[in-house]
């Protein structure tokens, strides 16, 4: 069996109830997060994470699928959104933060991989002994927080789905573009942030009557322009940047 681990995570075994884990503090975030300039989001933090973050979409296989991310920094290996304590405050944190060290892993096996997605934890994390804090009873019943964890893997896989069908629909309507942003932090050479993806708004226009449907049964048209709205915060990441000094050298997203 081959467990194939989600980005960022270092090595992940199949949970079990008889395990206990020691869930990180608030100030303990995944060591991946210091480590990125953009983490991706699903379909319904589009509204909430387009508040603080540039939304944009990124493609590693040269077009053939996109996946929507957060731009937290400018540089390479830049978080903005991080300080001493953790999280910046008032901030949104994405899911795919939010749910380590858990995750739902795909699994190959016999070459084959299966449907059914396992529930997975950072092994770093699974405790010895009496340490760390157990996630069901003596009566292999959930605890409240396991409860809670368990909600958070399960929606935010089952929006994963609608995150890939949202961004197959985009790409085959032809309306997404590539773009690059261009920018100078004061006291810093000029900068630009490429490997973007954004939606051509001009372009919904020529869309057909069924497609615009689609857009609309599938609630994508809030999704679009939560998008393009985000945008803005390009501004606002630039601020972040000056306030911290002399920029670094400029990476893709």
């Amino acid at each position: 069996m081959e467990i194939n681990p989600p980005f960022g995570y270092r090595e992940i075994v199949p949970f079990l109830k008889t395990q206990r884990v020691r869930l990180p503090s608030a100030a303990e975030l995944p060591a991946f997060t210091r480590q990125l300039n953009a983490i991706p989001v699903s379909y319904a933090e589009f509204g909430v994470a387009g508040r603080d973050y540039p939304l944009v979409f990124a493609s590693g296989d040269e077009g053939k699928t996109y996946a929507p991310l957060a731009v937290l920094g400018i540089g390479a290996g830049e978080n903005l959104f991080l300080n001493d304590d953790g999280w910046a405050g008032g901030v949104y944190v994405p899911a795919y933060v939010r749910r380590y060290p858990f995750c739902m892993a795909r699994v190959t096996l016999d070459a084959v991989e299966q449907q059914d997605r396992l529930i997975c934890v950072e092994k770093a994390f699974v405790a010895a002994g009496d340490a760390g804090e157990a996630m069901f009873d003596d009566k292999a019943q959930a605890t409240p927080r396991w409860t809670e964890i368990q909600k958070l893997l399960n929606e935010y896989e089952a929006d994963l789905d609608r995150t890939r069908e949202m961004c197959s629909i985009l790409a085959d309507y032809g309306l997404f573009e590539p773009f690059t942003m261009q920018a100078t932090v004061a006291g810093g050479a000029p900068m630009n942030l490429t490997g973007m993806h954004r939606v051509n708004e001009s372009r919904l226009e020529f869309l057909t009557a069924d497609q615009l449907r689609t857009l609309v049964r599938k609630g994508l048209f809030g999704r679009i322009y939560a998008h393009l709205l985000s945008l803005d915060n390009f501004g606002r990441l630039l601020d972040r940047r000056a306030a911290r000094g002399p920029a670094p050298a400029a990476a893709p997203a």
